[in-house]
């Protein structure tokens, strides 16, 4: 009787002490499942947020790209308006009156528009504003080099 009491005393023990130790396992394993999933889930925010934030800055990138492209266009456009007018300026038409009267009346309003800024910057003692350059270095621009081209056949 004690060989058989011996026998199932083991027996059951060690079952008894499986079932604990896998239960325990299972338990441990479990615990370990649910933080690795919320370790993942937080690395996956993270992940999710930085892709995010680097479509919002290339789609803002991309919008300053063609702003850029259209003021560039823009004063392109302006640039090229300018220098045409200035080539105008000194251009002959073929038609004596109208070459003569383009003769005479150019450097009269030249005069007068230099002589009108002259008068103004004395009246402001040489404080001039940026207006007042931008507007003296264009009539300069136009009346000097238009004549120093003209010599040389541009």
């Amino acid at each position: 009787m004690s060989a058989l009491l011996s026998f199932f005393g083991g027996t059951a023990f060690r079952m008894i002490w499986g079932e604990i130790s896998a239960y325990l396992t299972r338990k441990q394993e479990q615990a370990m499942e649910i933080e690795r999933m919320q370790v993942q889930g937080a690395l996956d925010a993270a992940q999710h947020a930085r892709n995010m934030e680097s479509q919002r800055l290339q789609a803002d990138l991309g919008v300053k790209v063609i702003q850029v492209q259209a003021e560039a266009d823009s004063t392109r456009l302006e640039v090229g308006a300018w220098a045409e007018a200035v080539a105008a300026v000194g251009r002959k038409t073929g038609v004596y009156w109208i070459d003569a009267w383009n003769g005479a009346i150019r450097p009269m309003l030249a005069t007068v528009a230099t002589v009108m800024i002259v008068s103004e910057i004395c009246q402001l003692g040489f404080n001039m504003s940026d207006w007042h350059r931008d507007l003296f270095s264009a009539i300069l621009g136009i009346y000097v080099a238009d004549r120093s081209l003209g010599k040389r056949g541009k």
